[in-house]
């Protein structure tokens, strides 16, 4: 029989359903205890009273393992979590994967931004921490990027309903860089996050770190440049490096360059990590356009200067022999422990 009490019974004792599922299946309108309530007319007159005690039996068994269920609901809803924490951080202690006792440490990219600034400090630079919302000016007009200029299609990236904008790199901060710390001799660096409206591969992310630079002074030069960076290089590389810079194109700079180093992993052989080419692109960079000093309030026919701006994800990559940008923001424990 489809309502058999005994069998019914059992099966509201077996049942592990959360608190809401429960009590749909057995004492909702379409529920078991209802359908076996309105059974009651089939039975015999005889069996009636005990029939509709043993379902009032249920029916309250059915209220107590709906209460046992709510209690523990709501302690679980008491309890102090931390939402931050990955996978089941939050369960006992004997239950966490082992992983989950390792003590907290820095992401490798932060460790590596450390790194930088370290160094760059002991150059003499100051330091400005880029934004992560800025404005059209100082993503564009003040970099010598005027309205409608077609390079302005070179960096895609994210625009807010109420036109704000992302930045695509951190030269945005160039500007006020050149304000705060002026007026020349200027030495800062600018670290920063960056967003690209693009796909993801490999090589590529659409969020990712940049250090910027500019250096303004009475008669500097590429050469200036060129010593500077490769300095900063051979620091962090720990390895002297044979450089060369290479024509390119930015609107805030003129002339313009792209800085390439020797592969430092096959002494220019020819290795994966330089595409078997011998030399590394590392950053763009060049002489700080006239119109960009201007904009800042600085005479360009007093003064000259350079900029700069690398992946701070390229270097750590090359740094620590990582083959795939994306594994920087997995928050894959297995791969972060490593560093």
């Amino acid at each position: 029989m489809e309502y058999n009490l005994k069998e019914l019974r059992k099966k509201i004792i077996a049942d592990k359903k959360d608190y809401e599922s429960f009590k749909k299946t057995y004492l909702g309108t379409d529920g078991f205890v209802k359908k076996a309530l309105d059974n009651i007319k089939d039975i015999p007159k005889e069996e009636k009273a005990s029939y509709g005690k043993e379902i009032n039996d249920i029916k309250q068994l059915c209220i107590d393992i709906l209460e046992k269920k709510r209690v523990g609901v709501t302690q679980k809803n008491n309890e102090k979590i931390d939402p931050t924490a990955p996978f089941d951080i939050n369960t006992a202690k004997d239950k966490r994967p082992e992983i989950l006792d390792l003590k907290g440490s820095k992401h490798p990219i932060h460790k590596e931004v450390e790194r930088f600034i370290e160094i760059f400090k002991s150059m003499g630079f100051d330091v400005m921490e880029s934004r992560q919302l800025d404005d059209d000016y100082h993503m564009f007009e003040s970099l010598n990027f005027p309205k409608g200029h077609p390079a302005r299609d070179m960096y895609d990236t994210f625009w807010t309903e109420d036109n704000f904008v992302l930045p695509a790199h951190t030269s945005t901060m160039q500007n006020r860089a050149m304000k705060e710390f002026g007026p020349p001799p200027i030495r800062a660096v600018l670290p920063g996050r960056c967003f690209r409206n693009e796909a993801t591969d490999a090589s590529h992310e659409h969020t990712f770190y940049q250090i910027e630079g500019v250096y303004v002074d009475e008669g500097i030069s590429v050469g200036n440049m060129q010593a500077t960076i490769k300095a900063f290089l051979e620091a962090y590389l720990e390895k002297e490096l044979e450089v060369r810079i290479q024509p390119s194109f930015f609107p805030f700079t003129e002339p313009d360059c792209e800085f390439v180093i020797g592969c430092p992993f096959c002494s220019k052989a020819g290795c994966s990590v330089c595409g078997h080419s011998g030399w590394i692109e590392l950053m763009g960079c060049g002489m700080i356009h006239p119109n960009v000093l201007s904009q800042a309030g600085i005479d360009p026919e007093k003064y000259s200067g350079f900029a700069w701006g690398f992946g701070v994800d390229r270097l750590t990559m090359i740094k620590l022999g990582i083959d795939d940008i994306r594994y920087l923001r997995d928050s894959n424990l297995n791969f972060l422990k490593q560093f």
